[in-house]
């Protein structure tokens, strides 16, 4: 049985919107409870009451024991979210049918690599949760002064929404004027990698996340999915708790 819990908790659990966003939706009148206008803060017993979305119902809280996880390598030109106004194809177009299944973090259009989804919305919100300082690392495929601009990152730079301090950078050449730029970050800021390179007068090729936490890419084929292996799950349960 599921412990009662606050509306905008309830909608992370079953994977309907991160917890920010759910808060979003019950502010602007979106969420019902039994028929009735949800409001922030409100207690729901998500056994017993009918929670609806726009009118839909929304589907069962899942259990951190019974939650569903996946590892998509996300290929480029794909959006990180549910429906796309423009049309354009989403992750939910090449990853299993799941009910409730949400994203964990929202890489851009362009950025590939390592994401996660699960049912269990409320994990999804501790991963991505800043006190978390869940390491992520990225490969860039970059061109310019690399040397330099690797020496400046591990000193910090200045973004407008606060300092990046990499816990590991490292460059290797490809040729013809091109440098893999491998980074490892502990937060996740919008953007922050093709800020970063940005800053450092970098342009970007390509941008791969291989590993968010215990997670690493491996050799999982771009629009594949795969399940948490034995060590990630166990590490994945760690960190949630």
């Amino acid at each position: 049985m599921t412990e009662p819990m606050r509306i905008q908790r309830a909608l992370a659990r079953a994977g309907v919107a991160s917890r920010r966003h759910a808060e979003e939706l019950v502010a602007a009148g979106r969420v019902t409870v039994n028929d009735h206008v949800a409001k922030i803060g409100e207690t729901v017993h998500p056994d017993h009451d009918r929670i609806a979305v726009d009118g839909q119902r929304i589907g069962a809280i899942a259990t951190s024991a019974h939650a569903t996880w996946l590892v998509l390598n996300k290929p480029p030109g794909v959006m990180t979210t549910r429906s796309d106004p423009e049309g354009r194809r989403t992750i939910f177009d090449i990853v299993p049918n799941t009910p409730a299944l949400t994203y964990v973090g929202r890489p851009d259009y362009l950025t590939e690599g390592v994401l996660l989804l699960t049912t269990d919305g409320d994990a999804a919100h501790r991963l991505t949760h800043p006190s978390r300082e869940i390491e992520r690392q990225y490969v860039a495929t970059v061109r310019g002064d690399v040397r330099t601009a690797a020496a400046r990152a591990r000193q910090g730079v200045e973004l407008e929404d606060g300092v990046v301090l990499p816990s590991a950078v490292d460059v290797r050449p490809l040729g013809k004027g091109k440098w893999e730029f491998d980074i490892t970050i502990a937060e996740g800021r919008s953007r922050e990698i093709r800020r970063l390179c940005e800053a450092l007068d970098l342009e970007v090729d390509r941008l791969v996340r291989t590993r968010f936490g215990p997670v690493s890419l491996g050799a999982l084929h771009s629009g594949s999915t795969r399940q948490l292996t034995p060590h990630e799950a166990r590490a994945i349960r760690d960190i949630t708790r």
